[in-house]
């Protein structure tokens, strides 16, 4: 007996009966003894919900109360329906399967549930939903007051429970769809083999073409299609923004890169930035225009040639002879975010240049998922790109060298380097913001920080190269040791779920769950198996859409850190501030 067999007679679908006892399919059978009396009587108190059972309900009960639990980020009604029917959906299978293990271990057959077995199953989920759903709201208004958002749909709140029992209604009818196909398989393997045999190997074809299904057709071709339909989009050029009339910008004029060639952010990316005179207006000293090279993914056909193209057309336009020059792996279809070069630019009086290059046509949530790969090998190749003809120039010519990202342009940033000392000896100074779980360099240094250090604000050996903050402003700690040489900063707010997100969650209570909460999380927060790992993935494409400081959103303090790794002679407190007004404006 298989463990989706088990559960058949206790409601989840056809199987065997007892004598005496009501079959899968149909009324109660009488034992086929040849009695009368009592003993041909249907079992008259054994009833069950049409296609469920009851163990699985009571499973599905417990993770649906649960899905209200707050997690990192406010969540609407209609989240929390989808949270709320794909945890009940496993909630069902959980309590389905556990009931089977304690029959196995009991010796005995499944038996039909009692009417006031259903009774107390419905008394007790309206009681709990009820109350776990004002619990939940409770725990939401609170989270909106940390994070300061006030958007609130009532109407989405009411659906919430609809969209919550349909979306459970389609897992379980895809579950047993896939059940249905393995009892099928399996009976015509009986043909050849034996029947335990058959289940075994039906159960094996079946999950062995699911998954084949779903990674080699159904994904593939959602990427496919995705990527067709952002490259469409990738053509066409935001509103305001326009072909740069300087030469010291990619697809200017005498430039190595076409303007057409760009992609849409890498346009908006070269067209904007602040001018010298506004450079000027925050310094009050002279500046230089700064200068920005950029290759779009239609550029060239590879990314090592783009790479070269970009670093080409850094040359041309005298980027290798300013001051600093800044490294920038970007985040999905190519886009920067402009705080990041912004601040650069304006903390360096606009004796800066920038290079980045397009690797994707994907947004960056998408890309987050299946194109990591790709982010690595753009990190790689541009830096090694730069680094080449950096190298090359006269030791007293070379301008300070400097690395960036955010997201996954953090991930694709972290591959140029092996670790702590390839990033101190190879750069001036490095700045990523809101790196995700699955970051190499990232999870080595959190990994290995000081006992009692905490992982939302981790101290890797004394701070001497490589720091963490989820406040540049407010002070990076360890703040009584000296920070000398090549700084290496990371960014992180404790409430973003792309940098604690990862598959660990769903069997594992990470560090930062478990220890003292950061200061836009709240303290109620707790891990619970499956439960935390859909919270907290529903949280990541909302990341970004929560008020600056928070969430995955770093544009005031890209200054501060910038602030930190470029130590600029001459800037105040009150220039930071007008710096961080800029940065939250634009």
């Amino acid at each position: 007996m298989t463990a989706p067999e088990a559960g058949d007679r206790d409601g989840d679908g056809p199987g065997g009966q007892a004598a005496g006892g009501r079959g899968a399919d149909g009324p109660a059978v009488p034992a086929d003894d040849g009695a009368t009396g009592p003993a041909t009587r249907p079992a008259a108190r054994r009833h069950r919900l049409p296609y469920v059972g009851l163990p699985g309900a009571w499973g599905a009960l417990v993770l649906a109360c649960l899905s209200f639990t707050p997690s990192l980020l406010p969540r609407g009604g209609i989240l929390q329906g989808v949270i709320t029917g794909i945890l009940a959906a496993i909630g069902y299978g959980l309590g389905t399967v556990g009931a089977w293990i304690w029959r196995a271990f009991a010796d005995r057959e499944a038996r039909p549930a009692s009417r006031r077995a259903w009774h107390v199953l419905l008394v007790t989920a309206v009681v709990l939903l009820a109350v776990a759903f004002g619990l939940g709201q409770y725990g939401q208004h609170r989270i909106r007051a940390l994070l300061e958002v006030t958007e609130y749909d009532l109407l989405h709140w009411i659906l919430s429970p609809l969209v919550a029992f349909l979306l459970f209604a389609l897992v379980l009818a895809g579950a047993r769809g896939v059940r249905w196909v393995h009892r099928r398989v399996a009976a015509w393997l009986r043909r050849w083999i034996g029947a335990r045999a058959a289940k075994a190997v039906g159960g094996i074809l079946v999950a062995v073409t699911g998954v084949l299904l779903l990674s080699g057709l159904l994904v593939d071709g959602l990427v496919e299609a995705a990527n067709q339909a952002f490259s469409l989009r990738d053509t066409e050029t935001e509103e305001g923004v326009e072909r740069p009339t300087s030469t010291l910008r990619s697809g200017g004029p005498e430039s190595y890169v076409p303007w057409d060639s760009l992609g849409r952010t890498g346009r908006t990316f070269v067209a904007g930035g602040p001018s010298d005179t506004e450079i000027e207006d925050f310094t009050g000293r002279a500046a230089r225009e700064p200068v920005r090279a950029y290759a779009g993914l239609d550029t060239a056909q590879d990314t090592e040639a783009r790479a070269a193209r970009a670093v080409a057309d850094l040359r041309r336009a005298g980027g290798l002879g300013r001051g600093n020059l800044l490294v920038v792996t970007t985040t999905g279809s190519g886009w920067v975010d402009p705080a990041a070069v912004d601040s650069f630019e304006y903390l360096t009086g606009g004796d800066a240049a920038t290079v980045a290059l397009q690797y994707s046509y994907l947004p960056s949530w998408l890309s987050y998922l299946v194109d990591q790969s790709k982010a690595r090998e753009a990190g790689r190749e541009l830096f090694d790109a730069v680094y080449d003809a950096w190298s090359k120039l006269p030791p007293d010519a070379r301008p300070r060298l400097y690395v960036a990202g955010e997201s996954l342009g953090s991930f694709g940033g972290e591959t140029a380097f092996s670790g702590e000392y390839d990033l101190r000896n190879r750069t001036a100074g490095t700045l990523f913001a809101g790196p995700p779980n699955f970051n190499t360099l990232f999870r080595r240094f959190s990994d290995h920080r000081e006992p009692g250090s905490p992982e939302i604000q981790p101290v890797y050996r004394g701070g001497r190269t490589v720091r963490f903050a989820n406040d540049a402003g407010a002070g990076i700690p360890p703040r009584d040791t000296p920070w000398e040489g090549s700084r290496v900063l990371y960014l992180l707010h404790a409430s973003d779920p792309i940098v604690w997100w990862g598959p660990q969650l769903i069997y594992d209570e990470p560090d930062w769950i478990g220890e003292a909460p950061g200061d836009d999380v709240l303290e109620s927060m707790v891990w619970v198996p499956f439960v935390t790992f859909w919270q907290v993935t529903a949280d990541l494409p909302f990341a970004t859409g929560v008020p600056d400081g928070h969430g995955h959103t770093y544009r005031a303090e890209y200054v501060d850190g910038w602030n930190a790794v470029l130590r600029p002679e001459g800037v105040t407190e009150p220039d930071l501030a007008r710096l961080r007004a800029l940065m939250t404006r634009g």
